[in-house]
């Protein structure tokens, strides 16, 4: 009996101190006006929080931790522009070697949905690009970064002009399988958003990485998010009350 009695008084000691844990402070900040409800939700929300960016880093771990994927089966050729976005007339052509830099071993690939049969550019693809853009000179520290459509090199870069993009690296995939290769295209020739990692190691260019949540299973309602963690736009639409919305979307322009 007093066994039975001693364990229930250790549980009930184990809660309240459990409970206090979680209801104490996780820091000294607070603002205006708040009251003793919106702190508590807000420390509910930050402990939320907190382990997310745990498991964000625990992911990205895995991520850097993956084995080498397959050599790429070709060094395929590319066509691009002159580095001014203003010239209209050069082109030349840059093979997927070439593309890594002295000291520069990583490269990231975007594929970008503006295909030869597409009227428009994706909107989705052209809002991620509109960020991207201004984080490209950033990135470069630390990679080579380069945009790939299957549109003519002059005009994926008479697009890039009208969208004010100065710093991406275009390339125009039109002569080669590379869309195709890395699932920025279907076996019918429908465009998809695809990013791709590859390093170079020795004389061998490796594929490591691939967005596959474009291809996995989602919620009902809910999007495949494979590179929102390059997208300004929607993390920033996650921190308000009304969030990124049910059917609201990018587009190209909007109304004054």
């Amino acid at each position: 009996m007093r066994a039975k009695t001693k364990a229930k008084a250790n549980a009930k000691t184990s809660t309240t101190t459990k409970a206090r844990t979680v209801s104490k402070p996780l820091h000294a900040e607070r603002f205006p006006g708040e009251g003793k409800a919106y702190r508590s939700a807000r420390d509910k929300l930050l402990r939320a929080e907190m382990e997310l960016r745990s498991r964000v880093e625990q992911v990205a771990a895995m991520r850097r931790k993956l084995p080498l994927g397959g050599v790429v089966p070709q060094d395929y050729e590319f066509e691009e522009g002159a580095a001014d976005p203003a010239d209209t007339g050069s082109v030349r052509r840059v093979k997927l070697s070439e593309l890594f830099r002295p000291g520069k071993d990583t490269l990231v690939v975007y594929s970008f949905m503006y295909g030869p049969n597409m009227e428009k550019a994706c909107p989705m693809c052209t809002c991620m690009l509109d960020g991207l853009d201004g984080n490209a000179p950033h990135a470069a520290q630390r990679i080579n970064l380069a945009v790939v459509a299957k549109s003519p090199v002059a005009r994926i870069r008479e697009f890039a002009r009208g969208r004010g993009w100065r710093n991406l690296r275009l390339l125009s995939s039109a002569g080669n399988s590379y869309n195709r290769d890395y699932r920025g295209e279907t076996a019918d020739g429908k465009q998809r958003p695809a990013l791709n990692v590859f390093v170079k190691r020795g004389d061998k260019i490796h594929h490591v990485y691939n967005t596959e949540l474009m291809f996995a299973p989602t919620a009902k309602g809910q999007d495949p998010r494979h590179v929102d963690a390059i997208w300004p736009l929607w993390n920033l639409l996650d921190f308000t009350p009304e969030g990124r919305g049910a059917d609201w979307y990018p587009k190209l322009e909007y109304a004054a």
